[in-house]
């Protein structure tokens, strides 16, 4: 047995008594490969969307991100309801209502969830990608770190192809606000709409920093940013 500490604190891993040369030949072993395989297209399509929004994710995640976002795309790998089992992949189910819903709303930074952070409404614009909060009262309508004196918006339209790896990201003007009383309402407009024949995703994102003379820095390394994916069509 090994013992280890992780985040979550002590833990015992015992040694694995089967080659992997068997677990990859034996045909005892059949299921085993299998799920290995649909394993690793998940893991690879989540790999995937992670870097095609890199610019955007950079500071706005959390450290289990990488395994997090796996386990929503083995989710979404399981809606493919057609090919054989061992195969099935995120490519064919997000393709399904459902494939598409285990996306939706799903938060880079499990510390700084969009819906808690952003309290108030917003609408979006599948055609365009334009994301609009109208009036918007910071000092009110935002959970607010300590230490924060501006926030900054900004969003991004993504197309993606999980077949082929393609994709086209576009993101908006940035939007930066001081956190007072002001009523404003910010219009965020991608630079364009995205080129391809791959699933189109929608982001938000909010963004805190520190104004010190003049200068305003990021608060605390991103810690308290939020990233969430609106849609996903």
């Amino acid at each position: 047995m090994t013992f280890y500490k992780d985040q979550d604190g002590y833990k015992i891993r015992t040694k694995n008594g089967v080659s992997k040369e068997r677990i990859m030949n034996d045909p005892a072993y059949a299921r085993t490969r299998e799920n290995l395989s649909e394993f690793a297209n998940a893991a690879s399509s989540g790999k995937m969307l992670r870097r095609s929004i890199v610019s955007l994710m950079n500071d706005a995640k959390d450290n289990r991100i990488t395994s997090r976002l796996t386990q929503v795309m083995s989710k979404v790998k399981n809606e493919d309801l057609t090919s054989a089992r061992g195969q099935r992949n995120v490519a064919t189910g997000i393709l399904t209502p459902q494939g598409k819903t285990w996306l939706k709303g799903f938060n880079f930074n499990k510390r700084a969830i969009l819906d808690s952070v952003l309290q108030t409404s917003y609408t979006l614009n599948p055609a365009t990608g334009e994301v609009t909060i109208a009036d918007l009262v910071p000092i009110q309508q935002l959970e607010i770190p300590e230490g924060a004196t501006h926030v900054e918006f900004s969003s991004g339209f993504l197309n993606l192809d999980f077949n082929t790896g393609d994709k086209d990201l576009q993101v908006s003007n940035l939007v930066n606000v001081p956190i007072d009383a002001t009523i404003s309402t910010v219009t965020l407009t991608p630079v364009a709409v995205p080129g391809g024949i791959g699933q189109n995703f929608y982001f938000l994102k909010v963004a805190f920093y520190q104004e010190v003379n003049a200068v305003q820095y990021p608060l605390k390394n991103g810690a308290f940013n939020a990233l969430q994916i609106l849609e996903v069509l």
